[in-house]
């Protein structure tokens, strides 16, 4: 009953190469494109531990003791080392990228694509060192 349309003079099959599952592990710029896109994931990873961080905060000070606790096992610290690897990657990647997602120009004229990058890190770098003066007691 569902059967394909018959071949027809005006219905040619067109060709389609096979493609194989892992195509981006065959070239370099692919397979960073593709690491890049799964860091994502440590991203929203992060994210959630958060949140829960937040929710074990509001429900007061023996719970979040406990979700201390529970983020002190060993199998958690290496997820978080290994999330920040590929979280710093996400970041670093998307800062370098950023010259081409922004066409930012002043005055008629395109900013430097080094520009733009620098002020990217420029500001990383005061939000983190405000933060570690934050937490040191500043």
């Amino acid at each position: 009953m569902n059967q394909p349309p018959a071949y027809t003079a005006h219905h040619p099959r067109w060709y389609r190469t096979r493609v194989s599952t892992y195509w981006w592990s065959r070239k370099w710029a692919y397979f960073r494109f593709i690491v890049r896109e799964l860091s994502s994931i440590s991203v929203a990873y992060f994210v959630v531990l958060t949140l829960m961080q937040l929710h074990a905060l509001r429900q007061g000070a023996e719970v979040y003791a406990e979700f201390q606790e529970w983020l002190r096992r060993p199998l958690l610290i290496t997820l978080n080392v290994i999330s920040l690897f590929f979280v710093l990657y996400h970041a670093i990647t998307w800062f370098n990228l950023a010259p081409k997602a922004i066409a930012a120009r002043y005055r008629g004229k395109r900013i430097p694509d080094v520009l733009i990058t620098a002020s990217n890190y420029a500001a990383w770098l005061a939000v983190s060192g405000g933060l570690v003066w934050l937490l040191a007691g500043g």
